[in-house]
Parts: structure tokens; sequence; C-alpha cells
């Protein structure tokens, strides 16, 4: 399979990863934390939500997984490509969570954050995996 292919399929499992720990981030805040603002805060178009998650779905399913390819050769840890999607997910998780933090304080702070970044360190880990399941 074509590696832009392959990357694609990566983007689809990863990002149903990604939204369902997403989704629980915003069931245990209980209504304390919308996660369609944060992702709203994330991609610059705060108060349009649904916009944001569209956007969102695009970037995760298309536009990182492109990235993930072009990068992928200068990730460490390789030649796991599991691995390396976990470090290529690590960076945007922290620019995630410093980007869509907006307002948010306490003790929600530590469940987003801690949320966060675990639901794109399994995103990484299901976009490289599929990626290179696919590979062979």
């Amino acid at each position: 399979m074509h590696r832009a292919l392959r990357a694609v399929a990566g983007g689809v499992v990863g990002t149903l990863v990604l939204g369902f720990f997403l989704l629980v981030l915003d069931t245990q805040a209980r209504g304390a934390l919308s996660v369609a603002g944060v992702v709203a805060r994330f991609l610059g178009v705060p108060g349009r939500p649904v916009l944001a998650v569209a956007l969102f779905v695009a970037l995760a399913v298309v536009g990182w997984p492109a990235l993930f390819v072009a990068v992928e050769e200068y990730l460490p840890f390789g030649p796991d490509p599991a691995a390396r999607g976990v470090v290529f997910a690590a960076v945007i998780g922290i620019v995630f969570v410093v980007v869509g933090r907006g307002a948010i304080s306490g003790p929600i702070l530590v469940l987003y954050v801690g949320f966060a970044m675990l639901a794109h360190l399994a995103y990484g880990f299901a976009l490289g995996s599929v990626y290179g399941r696919l590979a062979r």
C-alpha cells in the first residue's frame, strides 16, 4: 500500500482513539471543560466549535499523518513506526495542551493535561502502528 494511504488509514484509527479519550475527558470534567472549546482555541477559531471539530478531524486524519510521513525517518526510537508516532504526537499534544488551555485552572487543569497528553500519545501509537502494519 502507498505510504500516503497507510498514513491516512493510521490517521483514521488514531482520530477514533483520540476522539474517545477526549470524549472521556469531556465527560469526566462534568461540564467544567468543553473539549470542543479547547479544540476551537487550539485551531484559532474560538466560539465556533462545530467548525473547529470539523477542522480538527480533517487535520488529524490527513494533515498530521502527511506530516508524520514527511518527518518519520528523522524521529527517534526507530525503526518502530509506533514508537516514532508516539514521539510525533507528543509534540502535537504539548502544543494542544498549551494553546488550548485557555482559562482552565485548578484540579480540572491536572485532569485536562493528563487526559489530553494520554489522548495524543494514544493517537500517535495508533497512527504509527497502523502505518507500520500496512507496510507488511
